[in-house]
This record gives C-alpha cells, structure tokens and sequence, in this order.
C-alpha cells in the first residue's frame, strides 16, 4: 500500500489516531476503489462521507439531472444547479470537498448491457437507486464479479442497508432477500410514496460507515444482516438474512 504524505496524515489525523483504523487503516482507504450508483438521497449522504475519509477512488453512476424536488434530501446540490447532470456536480462535490481522491462520472443509466463495465475494477460498490430493476441488475452483476455490495434504500420514515456477499457460502445474495418479483421498472419509488430528506441521510451515512468498516476491516463481518431504521420510532432492527438454495443468482 502506498505511504500516506503529510497533508494526508494532517487531513487524516482523526481517523488515524482511532485504534480500530490507524495509518494501515487509513492506507487501506487510500488504496480502494467504491463505486456509487445513484446520486440522489442515499447517495448525497454516501458521497461526501467517502470522500471525507480518503477513499482515493469513486466512480458517481447517475444520468439524472437536479430537481428541486430533490433538494430537500439531496444537500450536495444547490437551487441554481436544477437541470444539470448529477454525477458531474457530484463529481465537482468530491473535488472540492478532498482533492486527493481521484473521483470520476458516468452520466448514464446502468443497465444489463452495461453493468458489468460500470461495475467491475471496483473493491466495493454502494447502491442507492431508487428502483429494484436496476438494483437487481446491480446485485447480479456484483454477485457474478464477487464484488461486495452495500445496499441502501429509503422510502417515508423507513430505511434499510445490508452488505452482501453472495458468492460466499452460507452468504445470501440480494436476490435472495428479494426473489424475482420485482426485476421490472414499475415499482413504487420515493417520487409516489415520499421519504423524510433526513431519513436518506440517516440511511446513506449508515450505508457509508457499513462500507468503511468493509474496506478498513472493523469490527464483526455483518455480511448477510440487514438493518431496518424506523423514522418514526427512532429504532434499528438487525435480521440474519437466509441463503435461497433456489436462488438462480448465488446457488447455480
């Protein structure tokens, strides 16, 4: 791993006194490449709280633009930003934000023809869209590339985030927990039902702090655990998630 210079360990110097992350830590985090899909709620959280620690690179997926509707849970973008592309402003985010961290855009819909390419060359990836096809296109292709996925959705006052590692055994896969029911475009999304702008927040910094102890190597191996938050009674909930034998992702 490559030595971190003196404006990293000034920059740094709070992560690196940590015990559960000190300067191998820290190189651990300069070493690794994420990437996020979707720039939206979860992803305004997830964003900046990645660039903040010195992952040295991010790769923002989203070809959506700035509405104002989004302001409200999206604080990386401003009122005169409506109508811009997302990924390049989060883009201009991050570089302002940590210029040490390489960051890059990819101003397109992920998709099965292009998943793969978007995807692979990545230790992590963190998904925050906002639709369970591509979320499921998201999970298959990472399940297929053995690539670890944090997944984090929102919706009203309830949020959820699960790392999974399906190729794994004894791991479950997101399909898994979802089955095939919704690999289609037509489900409801926060657009219908509505979400609390700090709820995305809540969720995406959880999302983010789930992917940091991945990269660094803290604490237990939460892989296979989802975490539901309620908005409204202030509680977090973990389940212990069941690998589907039948699975047509993890167990072929």
């Amino acid at each position: 791993m490559t030595d971190l210079g003196d404006d990293e360990l000034e920059r740094y110097a709070r992560h690196i006194v940590l015990p559960q992350v000190g300067g191998i830590g820290q190189r651990k985090l300069k070493a690794a490449s994420a990437a996020i899909v979707g720039a939206g709620g979860i992803g305004s959280a997830v964003i900046p709280a990645l660039a903040g620690a010195g992952v040295g690179r991010l790769t923002i997926i989203d070809d959506d633009v700035v509405d104002r509707s989004n302001l409200h849970r999206q604080p990386i973008f401003r009122e005169d930003q409506a109508g811009q592309p997302k990924a390049i402003l989060a883009v201009q985010f991050v570089e302002g934000l940590n210029p040490l961290v390489q960051v890059s855009a990819r101003q397109e819909r992920l998709s099965i023809g292009n998943a793969e390419t978007l995807l692979a060359d990545h230790d992590l990836v963190i998904d925050g869209c906002d639709n369970f096809a591509t979320r499921l296109v998201v999970a298959d292709t990472l399940t297929r590339l053995k690539i670890p996925l944090v997944s984090a959705a929102a919706v009203q006052f309830q949020g959820q985030v699960a790392l999974f590692r399906g190729w794994e055994a004894e791991k479950p896969c997101y399909r898994c927990f979802v089955g095939d029911a919704f690999d289609s475009d037509d489900c409801d999304t926060c657009a219908e039902q509505g979400v609390l702008g700090a709820l995305t927040i809540t969720v995406g910094g959880f999302a983010a702090l789930m992917a940091i102890r991945a990269i660094v190597g803290i604490g237990e191996d939460v892989a296979g655990n989802l975490f539901l938050f309620n908005g409204e009674a202030l509680d977090w909930r973990k389940i212990r998630l069941p690998k589907d034998p039948r699975c047509r992702t993890c167990s072929v």
